[in-house]
C-alpha cells in the first residue's frame, strides 16, 4: 500500500478551499500552510493565462526529510504516509533544508516543525483527507497507488503526468494532471516582487531583487511564466548562528589538527603551543560551536533527544558523535602537554588528526543531507572544509604566536599554503561546471550578483590575497595576516550559506 495523490489542474478553480480545509482540520497556525495553491500566469493580455498549482508534501518514497531528522520525527508509515512526530522534533530546521518542494515549515505555537501528513488520522478510520472532500471539482484524487482498481492508479495508467523536481530522486507520490512544467518549475518562473492579492514579506523581497538582477539570472532565455500569488515562506531556515557554527568548527578542529600534524613530521611534542594551546584552542572553539548548535534550535530543551532518540542515519547524530570524540582526544591531548607526556602525544597524534579532519569535515556530508539546496551538494565540499580548517587552525595558532613575542615560524608558511589551496577550490567551485541552474544561479550571486563585492573585496581580496603578501612580513604584519584570513573565512562561511538558501524551492 502506497498513498499518493493526484492533482488535476485542468479541473481547479483556485478557490483555496483545500488550504482552508486543510487550516481547520489540521489547526495550522496562520501564516503558515500544510497545503497551499499558487497562481503562475503566462502570456500577456490579452493572451494570457493563469494555471493554479495545489502545492504541498510529496509523501516521497525516498524522502530526504526522513533521512536527515536526527530524533526519527519524520519517518514513512507502512502505507507510504510520510508522518511527523511533533513530541520527537527539536526544530533544527534540517528538514527544511532537505525537502526540496518547500513543504515543511516552523510552526510558531509550538516551535517544531510541520508539514502535511495526509490527514492521517482521518485516513486510519476510513475517511479520505479533508483537502479532497471540500474540493467543489474533485481536483484532488487521494488513494493507493498500489491497487490497480483505484481511481488514482487508473488515472495514472491513462492520463499523462508529471511530477515536481523527478531529478531529486525523492520519488514523489503527488502526480499532476494537465499542468506545464514551468508552472512547477520555479526556475522557469521570473521573479516577482508584487502580488495582486497579497504582499511579499521583507525577507522575500530581498532575495526577489537579487534574483531578478540580469546578472543573477543566468539563463538562456526568457522566463516561461510569472508567479501571481504565493503564500509566505521562511526563507533562510539556517541563518548566522549556523555560518558561524561553521567557522567556530574550523577553527576547533584545525588548531590540533596542525599541532598533531607538526608532531607527525617530527616537531617536539611537548612544546607550549602545540602541546598546551592547540587543544585549548580546540576545546574553547569547540564549546562554542555546540552552544551555537544548540542556540540555533527552536527546542533546545529537547537537544538531549540527539543522543537518546537518535536517528543514526542523520548527519546531525553522526557530527554530534564526532565532536564529543574530538572533545574527548583534545581533552588527553591537553593533559599530555600539561604533564610533558611527549610521548602520549605522539601516540595520540594520527587519532587527533583523524578526529580533527572528521570534525571539519563532517558537515559537508550533513549539507549533502539537505538535498533541497542544491548548491550545497558539490564533491568540492568536503576538500574546501578540510582546506579552511588547516586555514584556520594555523591562523587562530599564527595570531597567538605572534601576540606572545614569538616568531610566525613555519606556521606562516602552512597557512600560506592552505590559502592558496583554499582559492583554487573556491573558484573550481564557482567557476567550474554547474550541474543545474539552481546552482549557477547561486554561484553568480556571489561572483556577479548582491554579493559580488562582499565575495571578491572581502572574502577574495581581504581574506586570502592580503594574508598572503603579509604572511612572510614580519610579526607584526603576520598577526594581521592571520586576523584577515579568519575574517575572510567567516565571511566565506556566511556568503556560502546564504547563497545556498537564495534560490527558490516552490
Amino acid at each position: 500500500m502506497r498513498y499518493g495523490f493526484v492533482i488535476d489542474h485542468r479541473r481547479c478553480i483556485g478557490c483555496h478551499a483545500c488550504t482552508v480545509a486543510c487550516k481547520e482540520e489540521n489547526q495550522v497556525p496562520l501564516g503558515v500552510f500544510r497545503t497551499w495553491v499558487k497562481y503562475v500566469e503566462r502570456g500577456e493580455f490579452p493572451h494570457a493565462r493563469r494555471y493554479f498549482s495545489i502545492l504541498r508534501c510529496n509523501h516521497c518514497d525516498n524522502a530526504p526529510c526522513v533521512t536527515i531528522c536526527p530524533t526519527v520525527a519524520l519517518y514513512r508509515r507502512p502505507d507510504g504516509i510520510v508522518d511527523f512526530d511533533g513530541d520527537r522534533c527539536i526544530g533544527c530546521k534540517s528538514c527544511m533544508q532537505a525537502c526540496p518542494y518547500d513543504a515543511l515549515y516552523m510552526d510558531p505555537s509550538t516551535r517544531t516543525a510541520a508539514k502535511c501528513h495526509y490527514c492521517a488520522h482521518r485516513v486510519e478510520v476510513g475517511l479520505e483527507p479533508a483537502c479532497v472532500i471540500v474540493c467543489p471539482t474533485q481536483a484532488i484524487v487521494p488513494g493507493d497507488l498500489d491497487d490497480p482498481t483505484s481511481r488514482i492508479a487508473r488515472l495514472l495508467a491513462t492520463e499523462q503526468v508529471q511530477v515536481r523536481k523527478p531529478e531529486q530522486g525523492t520519488k514523489p507520490k503527488v502526480f499532476y494532471v494537465g499542468t506545464d512544467t514551468a508552472n512547477l518549475t520555479p526556475e522557469l518562473q521570473a521573479p516577482t516582487a508584487q502580488y495582486l492579492w497579497a504582499e511579499r514579506p521583507a525577507e522575500e523581497l530581498s532575495l526577489v531583487g537579487m534574483l531578478a538582477a540580469p546578472v543573477a539570472v543566468g539563463r538562456s532565455g526568457p522566463a516561461l511564466s510569472r508567479p501571481v500569488y504565493d503564500v509566505p515562506h521562511m526563507p533562510r531556515p539556517w541563518g548566522w548562528k549556523v555560518s558561524a557554527y561553521l567557522w567556530t568548527k574550523s577553527v576547533a578542529a584545525g588548531a590540533l589538527l596542525v599541532a598533531a600534524l607538526g608532531v607527525l613530521v617530527g616537531r617536539p611534542a611537548g612544546e607550549w603551543l602545540s602541546g598546551v594551546v592547540a587543544p585549548i584552542v580546540a576545546l574553547v572553539f569547540l564549546a562554542l560551536t555546540g552552544g551555537l548548535l544548540i542556540f540555533d534550535l527552536k527546542r533546545p530543551d529537547r537537544f538531549h533527544y540527539i543522543l537518546f532518540r537518535p536517528n543514526y542515519g542523520s548527519w546531525l547524530v553522526r557530527g554530534t558523535w564526532i565532536l564529543m570524540a574530538y572533545g574527548a582526544i583534545s581533552l588527553l591531548w591537553l593533559v599530555g602537554g600539561l604533564t610533558g607526556a611527549g610521548p602520549l602525544l605522539r601516540v595520540l597524534a594520527i587519532p587527533a588528526i583523524l578526529l580533527a579532519a572528521a570534525t571539519a569535515g563532517y558537515s559537508a556530508f550533513l549539507f549533502g543531507q539537505a538535498e533541497g539546496r542544491d548548491f550545497w551538494q558539490s564533491p568540492l565540499l568536503l576538500p574546501q572544509l578540510l582546506v579552511a580548517a588547516v586555514v584556520a587552525g594555523a591562523a587562530c595558532l599564527l595570531l597567538l604566536q605572534v601576540v606572545s613575542g614569538r616568531e610566525a615560524g613555519v606556521l606562516g608558511e602552512v597557512m600560506a599554503g592552505a590559502l592558496v589551496l583554499q582559492a583554487v577550490v573556491l573558484l573550481a567551485e564557482l567557476f567550474g561546471r554547474h550541474p543545474n541552474g539552481d546552482v549557477e544561479r547561486a554561484a553568480r550571486l556571489l561572483t556577479a550578483g548582491h554579493w559580488r563585492g562582499r565575495f571578491w573585496g572581502g572574502a577574495v581580496a581581504g581574506g586570502i590575497l592580503l594574508p598572503l603578501a603579509l604572511a612572510w612580513s614580519g610579526p607584526a604584519p603576520a598577526g594581521l595576516a592571520a586576523l584577515l584570513a579568519l575574517g575572510g573565512l567567516w565571511l566565506w562561511e556566511d556568503l556560502w550559506l546564504r547563497a545556498g538558501q537564495a534560490v527558490p524551492l516552490s
